[in-house]
C-alpha cells in the first residue's frame, strides 16, 4: 500500500478556499502550471473532480463540499503540532514526571522541590522511584525522566548532564557520643565501630582507603544500603555513620556531625537526562527548578569547617 502524499492535504485546503487555480497558486508560491497538476492528482486521489468550471470560474463539488472543514481541521493540527511551544502555561499544565534518585536525595530535597513545583504548576505530579543501580536504560526508553546522581563510567554517553552541587563525606555520632567532645584525630576516628553504606554491600571505600595511607583501618560492624539508616543505627547506638554532607542536612538533626580527618575526594552531584528531553519547555521547567532547590545554601554546621 503506497503511502499518500500529505502535502496534497494543504493544496486540497488552499485550493478549495479560494475556488480559484491562480489564486492559489499565488497563495503557496507555485506557478498555475504546478498547481494545475496539483489538482489532477488530487482529482485522481480522491476520485472526484472536487472543483468543476462554471462560467468563468470553478465551483465545488458536493464532494468538495464535505471535505472542505475536514481538511480545514487536518492542516491546522498538522500545523499546531509542527509549531514550536512559544510559551509554557504552567497553571494549565498537567503531567506527571518520573524521576529516579537516592533516598537521601528524596528525604533532603524532595519536600522543598514538591513545594516550588505544586505553586507554580498545580497540575504537575512527581513520582519519585528507587536508584538501585546507573543503569541508563529507564533514561533512555522513557520509563524515568530525570535522574540525579554520582556521575559515573558506565553512564550511556548520549546522556545530558548537569551539576547540581558538590558535595563530601562527614562523620555523625549520636549527641553525647565519645566523638563528640575532644579532637578527631585520623587514629581515633578509626578506632571507633563504623557502619558501611554500599548499595552492593561493599565493606570498602574512599574513606578506608584514604585510612590505608596512614597505615589505619577502621572497624566496619555492618553494611547498610542507605544513609539514611545509617542515621538511624548511629542515633541509636555508638555506631560512627559516615556520609554526605548536602545530601544529610535535614537528616542529621540532634546529632553531632565533625568533618573527617582524613583526605576524602569530593564528589559531584548531578542530574541526566535523555536528549530527546532537550527543547521539552516542562521537562526545561523541572530541570531549573531542581536547580534552583539544590543551589540554596546549606546553613553553617557545629563541628563543621
Amino acid at each position: 500500500m503506497s503511502i499518500p502524499d500529505f502535502n496534497l492535504l494543504v493544496t486540497l485546503d488552499v485550493l478549495l478556499a479560494e475556488g480559484s487555480v491562480a489564486r492559489a497558486a499565488q497563495r503557496l508560491r507555485l506557478s498555475p502550471s504546478a498547481m494545475s497538476r496539483a489538482l489532477a492528482r488530487l482529482r485522481e486521489t480522491t476520485g472526484d473532480p472536487l472543483l468543476v468550471r462554471a462560467g468563468r470560474g470553478l465551483v465545488p463539488t458536493p464532494r468538495a463540499l464535505e471535505l472542505r472543514e475536514r481538511v480545514r481541521q487536518l492542516v491546522q493540527d498538522a500545523e499546531a503540532v509542527l509549531r514550536p511551544i512559544e510559551k509554557l502555561d504552567l497553571k494549565q499544565l498537567v503531567r506527571t514526571f518520573t524521576l529516579r534518585t537516592s533516598d537521601g536525595f528524596v528525604e533532603n530535597f524532595a519536600a522543598d522541590l514538591i513545594a516550588r513545583v505544586g505553586e507554580q504548576a498545580p497540575g504537575v505530579r512527581l513520582r519519585f522511584v528507587p536508584k538501585p543501580d546507573k543503569d541508563s536504560t529507564p533514561l533512555r526508553d522513557g520509563t524515568v525522566d530525570l535522574e540525579t546522581g554520582v556521575v559515573g563510567k558506565t553512564a550511556s554517553p548520549e546522556l545530558r548532564t548537569q551539576a547540581l552541587f558538590r558535595d563530601r563525606f562527614i562523620g555523625v555520632v549520636r549527641t553525647g557520643h565519645p566523638l563528640s567532645q575532644g579532637e578527631i584525630t585520623p587514629a581515633r576516628y578509626a578506632a571507633g565501630r563504623h557502619i558501611s553504606v554500599s548499595r552492593r554491600g561493599l565493606d570498602k571505600g574512599p574513606i578506608d582507603d584514604a585510612l590505608k595511607s596512614l597505615e589505619l583501618a577502621r572497624e566496619i560492624v555492618t553494611m547498610v544500603p542507605g544513609f539514611s539508616t545509617a542515621l538511624a543505627l548511629a542515633r541509636a547506638s555508638d555506631l560512627i555513620a559516615s556520609v554526605p554532607q548536602r545530601h544529610t542536612a535535614n537528616l542529621r538533626s540532634a546529632m553531632h556531625s565533625f568533618s573527617l580527618p582524613l583526605s576524602v575526594p569530593t564528589f559531584t552531584v548531578a542530574m541526566l537526562w535523555h536528549p530527546r528531553q532537550d527543547a521539552d519547555l516542562a521537562h526545561r521547567w523541572l530541570r531549573g527548578c531542581l536547580r534552583d532547590v539544590c543551589a540554596q545554601p546549606l546553613l553553617a554546621e557545629n563541628g563543621l569547617l
